[in-house]
């Protein structure tokens, strides 16, 4: 059974959708286009929300509505379906923004264990990093929306002001501004697949050998470490900065079981403890050196690392 196949089978039966009905073959072709432009919903849900569970959910909802539609009334099924699934994206993320206002501890995306692929689109890469999906929390919901149509997919004006309910003048506007604001926050430098895994060979192996001395050469004096337990396990509360406080914190791993793994399309590290996930671990790069560290320990987050996650533009 070869993937595309696969991928149908379980898009069916995660929408309930069975093989024909009365209609004609209207489900069938609905099921077609959706499961044609899966991977493409799911990352514009989830680089909206940092959620893959959140995602999931647009899905189905995404999917709810695009199957009650006319399949002959829709001239381009890959903007509707966007459409549809930016705008349930929308609707969440406001809910999403109430929720992390309680959160216990710094809050950081859902890490997913990524296919190879990812990483080699570097573009894609970059939007689903840690680091940029830290960044794209920093922006109102519109302008997120706006940011990852235009700029990650790169829809036009006209597209995504149907998606937003805002005129393609207005959208303009806002791309100009979310543009501007993640430039401002983002890393200023494209550091190369090649150059985050030696940066990150280097700093698993001073960690396993306790090389505190090693460490400090490769994070920034400014480095900062945030740990995401989500108040279920031990985490700070708040962010750990400085070279010396976070290699404190550091030199209690050197008995933890490091594994490199490709997470969010970048190079990371996946802390067990004897069979199970204790946390993923990813950095950001910048002149050369470490400048912040991201460790998710929440277990809720930790079950899309088990198996690789299919994105695409």
């Amino acid at each position: 059974m070869d993937e595309r196949t696969e991928q149908e089978q379980r898009t069916r039966q995660e929408t309930g959708v069975g093989g024909h009905d009365s209609r004609a073959g209207g489900t069938d072709a609905a099921t077609e286009a959706f499961v044609a432009h899966r991977n493409l919903l799911f990352t514009v849900a989830y680089e909206m929300l940092g959620s893959a569970s959140d995602a999931e959910d647009v899905l189905q909802e995404t999917w709810l509505r695009w199957a009650g539609i006319d399949q002959e009334t829709v001239r381009d099924r890959r903007a509707f379906l966007v459409r549809i699934t930016t705008r349930q994206a929308l609707t969440r993320l406001r809910t999403l923004r109430r929720r992390k206002e309680s959160y216990v501890g710094p809050w950081l995306p859902e890490p997913l264990l990524t296919a190879p692929d990812v990483a080699e689109d570097i573009e894609l890469a970059d939007s689903v990093s840690m680091a940029m999906l830290l960044v794209l929390e920093t922006l109102a919901p519109t302008e997120r929306a706006v940011f990852v149509l235009r700029d990650v997919f790169d829809l036009g004006y006209d597209e995504i002001a149907q998606a937003v309910d805002k005129t393609p003048a207005a959208v303009r506007q806002i791309a100009h501004r979310a543009r501007a604001h993640v430039a401002a926050r983002r890393p200023r430098e494209v550091v190369s697949p090649a150059q985050s895994r030696s940066a990150l060979t280097a700093f698993q192996q001073a960690v396993e050998t306790g090389d505190l001395r090693r460490l400090l050469d490769l994070i920034a004096p400014d480095v900062v470490l945030l740990t995401d337990g989500g108040g279920v396990v031990r985490a700070a509360l708040e962010p750990v900065v400085g070279a010396e406080k976070v290699t404190a914190v550091l030199g209690r791993l050197a008995s933890a079981s490091l594994h490199p793994a490709q997470v969010n399309g970048c190079p990371a590290l996946i802390l067990r403890t004897g069979d199970a996930i204790d946390s993923v671990l990813a950095v950001r790069l910048e002149g050369g050196l470490i400048t912040g560290l991201y460790a998710v320990r929440n277990p809720q987050k930790l079950s899309r690392v088990e198996r690789e996650t299919a994105m695409g533009r």
